[in-house]
C-alpha cells in the first residue's frame, strides 16, 4: 500500500476517471424522506385492508355459525317429527324410518351402509330413553334419533349432505367477498393514504425548496465574508499589529468557515430531496486527495498530521462528486474537531473486495461511547467531547449520501482512544478501463503550492512576429 502525505498538488487530479463521459444514468440519490412517506403510504393502507378484511372475516364467521345452528335444528326438527308421525313406506325428505317391531326390524328399503344401529335399538329398548346422535360416514352426516313409539322402538336417520353442500356454497361465496373486499379495501386504504399524506410530502417539498433558496442566497455573502476575513487575517500577520487582533481575525475566519460549513450542509439537504441526480463514475481516490489538500494548512495550524494512504487498483465508484466529496469533507471536518493538538488523522482508499471501494478516516483524538455509534448519525445529535460547538447535521447528511450511493457507513471508537469512520461503497464496473500510472511507495511536498517563476519577456523579433 503507498503512503501519500499531503497529496501532490492541492486541486489535482479530476473527481471523475479521465475518458468518462458525465451524465450516464447510473442511478439517483435516494431520497430518505420520500421513502418514509411511501412506507407510511402503504402501512396505512395494509391496516385499512387488514381491519377490513378481519371485519368481513368476522362477519362470515357469524353468518356461517347462524347457518350451521339452523340447519342443525331443522336436522333435529325432522328426525323428530319423523318419529312421532312418521311412516316407514313415506318418510320425510332425507330420512329412513327404521322399526323394531317384536324383534324384527323393517322399515325404508335402502337404508345408508352401517343402519339401522341395532345396539342403540336395544338399548333404547331396554331402558327407554330416546337417544340423539349426529354421526360422520359415508362421506356425509348423519342425526340419527331413536325413541319409543308404543312398543315399538323407531329410528330416524336423516342425511345431511345436502346441507353441507349449502355450507360449502356458502364458504365459497365467502371466500370470494372476502377476496374482493380485502382488494377494494386495499385500494381504498391506498387512495385515502396518498390523499391524507399529500399535504405532508407539499408541506416537505415547499421546506425543500425554501432550505435550497436560503441556502444559495446566503452562499454568496458568506463566502464573500470569509474571502475578506482570510485576506484581513494575512495582511494582520504580515503587519506589527496586537496579539489580540490578530487572535480575534483567527476566530473570525473560523467563525465564517463554520457558517460555509452548515450552508453547504443545508443545501446539501436539500438537494437529497430534489430532482433525481445521475451518477457519474467518481475516483474517490482524487476526491480524498483534494479533501485533504483543502483542510491542511487548517490541521496545520492546530498542530495535527493528515495522512492519506492509497491502495491498489482503481478506486472507481457511481455517484454525485459534490455530494461524496462533502461526505469526506464532513468525515475529515469530524476528526480535525475532535482531535488534539500533536495527533494524527489517516485517510484510507482501497478495494477490500472486487465489487467494494472502502473509504476509512480514523484519528486518535477524543473517541466516543461505544453506545453512540448509531446515535451519532442522527440529526442535531451532539456528544460531550471535542473542541468547539458541534452542529449536528453533518454526520446525518453523510449517512443519508451514502445509502444514497447503495452504500452504508460503520463507525467505532473508544473514549480517548479514537474513532474510525468507514464508508463502503459498490465499485463501478462499467467504468472503461484506462492505464494508470504507478504511484510512488511515499511522496512528501510542502502544504503551500511552490510559486511558478514569470514567463520570459519575448524579444522585439518575437513581438514582430507575433504582430505580423
Amino acid at each position: 500500500m503507498s503512503v501519500l502525505r499531503r497529496p501532490l498538488r492541492p486541486g489535482v487530479g479530476p473527481a471523475a476517471e479521465p475518458g468518462v463521459k458525465p451524465g450516464v444514468g447510473l442511478g439517483e440519490v435516494a431520497d430518505p424522506e420520500q421513502r418514509a412517506l411511501a412506507r407510511t403510504r402503504w402501512s396505512i393502507s395494509l391496516r385499512v385492508a387488514a381491519v377490513m378484511t378481519a371485519v368481513v372475516v368476522f362477519i362470515g364467521a357469524v353468518v356461517f355459525g347462524v347457518l350451521l345452528l339452523a340447519q342443525r335444528g331443522d336436522a333435529e326438527r325432522e328426525v323428530r317429527w319423523a318419529v312421532t308421525h312418521g311412516e316407514a313406506g313415506n318418510p320425510p325428505g332425507c330420512v329412513w324410518l327404521l322399526v323394531r317391531h317384536e324383534g324384527e326390524i323393517t322399515g325404508t328399503p335402502n337404508p345408508p351402509p352401517g343402519f339401522p344401529r341395532t345396539t342403540v335399538l336395544d338399548q333404547v329398548a331396554a331402558d327407554g330413553q330416546a337417544v340423539l346422535e349426529r354421526l360422520h360416514r359415508n362421506n356425509t352426516d348423519y342425526t340419527v334419533l331413536t325413541q319409543r313409539r308404543g312398543s315399538d322402538v323407531v329410528q330416524a336417520v336423516y342425511d345431511e349432505r345436502f346441507q353441507i353442500a349449502a355450507r360449502a356454497s356458502l364458504l365459497l361465496a365467502l371466500a370470494v367477498a372476502e377476496l374482493v373486499a380485502l382488494v377494494a379495501a386495499g385500494i381504498a386504504g391506498f387512495v385515502l393514504a396518498r390523499r391524507a399524506i399529500a399535504p405532508l410530502g407539499d408541506v416537505l417539498r415547499r421546506q425543500r425548496r425554501f432550505i435550497a433558496d436560503a441556502s444559495h442566497e446566503l452562499r454568496t455573502p458568506l463566502t464573500q465574508l470569509h474571502t475578506r476575513a482570510q485576506l484581513l487575517a494575512r495582511r494582520v500577520d504580515g503587519a506589527a499589529a496586537a496579539p489580540q487582533l490578530a487572535t480575534e481575525l483567527q476566530r473570525l475566519v473560523a467563525g465564517t468557515r463554520q457558517l460555509n460549513d452548515v450552508v453547504d450542509d443545508l443545501l446539501l439537504s436539500a438537494q437529497l430531496g430534489a430532482a433525481p441526480q445521475e451518477f457519474t463514475t467518481v475516483d474517490l481516490m482524487a476526491l480524498a486527495g483534494e479533501v485533504v489538500a483543502s483542510e491542511d494548512a487548517r490541521a496545520q495550524t492546530i498542530g495535527l498530521t493528515i495522512t492519506l494512504r492509497r491502495g491498489p487498483g482503481r478506486h472507481l465508484v457511481a455517484g454525485v462528486p459534490s455530494a461524496l466529496r462533502r461526505v469526506i469533507s464532513a468525515l475529515v471536518d469530524n476528526a480535525i474537531a475532535h482531535t488534539p493538538p500533536g495527533g494524527e488523522i489517516v485517510i484510507t482508499v482501497d478495494l477490500p473486495s472486487p465489487d467494494a471501494v472502502r473509504l476509512s478516516v480514523r484519528d486518535n483524538g477524543v473517541g466516543f461511547d461505544p453506545a453512540d455509534a448509531e446515535r451519532i448519525f442522527e440529526r442535531f445529535a451532539r456528544g460531550s467531547t471535542g473542541r468547539g460547538r458541534r452542529f449536528g447535521l453533518g454526520l446525518a447528511l453523510v449517512r443519508e449520501v451514502v445509502q444514497g450511493h447503495q452504500g452504508r457507513i460503520m463507525a467505532r471508537g473508544q473514549l480517548g482512544t479514537g474513532a474510525e469512520f468507514t464508508v463502503l461503497l459498490p465499485a463501478d464496473r462499467r467504468a472503461p478501463t484506462i492505464p494508470t500510472r504507478r504511484e510512488p511507495e511515499a511522496v512528501r511536498l510542502p502544504a503551500s503550492p511552490v510559486p511558478t517563476a514569470p514567463p520570459a519577456p519575448r524579444t522585439p523579433r518575437q513581438r514582430a512576429a507575433r504582430r505580423g
